[in-house]
């Protein structure tokens, strides 16, 4: 029998449900707030998921946060990596999704914005997309609000693109005026090399540098090769460094999978009360790898906790844990 979490102590998963491309926040109420990609339930579609823990380990999953799909994407169901940002007045979600005229050569998918007085929800879309792409270019958006500078940032990707960054506006809904992309860190050039995309940019300040936290190659399906690769740099806007690069290894991995739990990754970085930094991402479970016979294999992707240590500079998980760990100090 698989022990149980405890108040002082957790297994993964910690929440044994398919919860993709968590995005976690501590909101001003104490508790946390975990959101998530579209999921099937029961036979009914959550647009966007959110559940809630007092301790980053005991999960409770609350419902859709974004139950009113917005005018432009109401017939479309791909309402994916949601990430929400509370700026003293309000929370903002920034989505992505595939706008209804997605058949046209022109439309892809898009990055959202939209907003609630509580992080529960329910949000509503600002109306009309940020930013309207191709393919899918435009998801796994993730604003870092800069201490230092007192500016908002950015950060989205795929579509075979590099993780780019913009600053927003003081709205946080807009663009600041004279902005541009930046392009911060590319997938490999070279036929079949690792990674062959990246996306699911996460950044964070730790001591002296920014840590830019991506994911990579395919998140799920038959062919799953997923982990959490690092960069790091002086600035918010680049230029970052890849561990690979620093270290003159094959690649830039801090997380990827084991015997256990396949294509770690899309990961979260919450601190605890005394400093930790933990990694919130989603794995797919080998002895579980979808949720219903139908679904394709490797469809079902559930919520894990891990803590970074830290070395010389750099970050490192290793593989997902499966036996008992002590808890996060919430």
């Amino acid at each position: 029998m698989i022990p149980a979490s405890t108040a002082n102590s957790y297994i993964n998963p910690i929440l044994d449900e398919d919860f993709p491309d968590p995005a976690v926040i501590h909101a001003p109420d104490g508790r946390y707030y975990a959101y998530a990609t579209q999921t099937l339930r029961d036979g009914h579609w959550i647009n966007i998921q959110v559940a809630r823990s007092a301790d980053l380990v005991h999960w409770q999953i609350l419902g859709d946060a974004l139950p009113e799909k917005p005018s432009w994407a109401r017939e479309t169901q791909d309402f994916w990596a949601p990430f929400v940002l509370h700026d003293g007045q309000r929370y903002l979600m920034y989505y992505s999704a595939t706008h209804d005229a997605c058949h046209e050569p022109e439309r892809g998918h898009c990055l959202a914005v939209a907003t609630s007085e509580s992080p529960t929800g329910p949000f509503t879309d600002m109306g009309m997309p940020l930013l309207l792409g191709v393919g899918f270019e435009y998801i796994d958006p993730m604003v870092f609000a800069d201490a230092a500078s007192g500016n908002c940032f950015l950060y989205w990707g795929s579509g075979f693109q590099p993780i780019k960054v913009q600053q927003l506006g003081p709205d946080h809904m807009s663009f600041a005026p004279d902005s541009k992309p930046i392009d911060l860190v590319w997938p490999n050039p070279e036929k079949d090399g690792f990674p062959r995309l990246v996306e699911a940019a996460w950044v964070i300040r730790h001591d002296d540098f920014y840590y830019l936290f991506y994911s990579g190659d395919n998140c799920c399906g038959p062919d799953a090769e997923y982990g959490v690769m690092v960069a790091r740099s002086t600035s918010p806007t680049g230029p970052f460094e890849t561990l690979e690069q620093a270290k003159g290894v094959r690649h830039s991995l801090m997380l990827s999978r084991n015997g256990r739990w396949l294509a770690p990754g899309h990961n979260c970085i919450v601190t605890d009360k005394v400093g930790d930094t933990w990694m919130i991402y989603h794995a797919i479970d080998e002895n579980r790898p979808r949720q219903r016979q139908e679904d394709e294999i490797n469809s079902r992707r559930i919520l894990l906790i891990d803590k970074i240590e830290w070395n010389e500079g750099w970050p490192f998980v290793g593989t997902p844990s499966h036996d008992p760990k002590p808890a996060p100090v919430t």
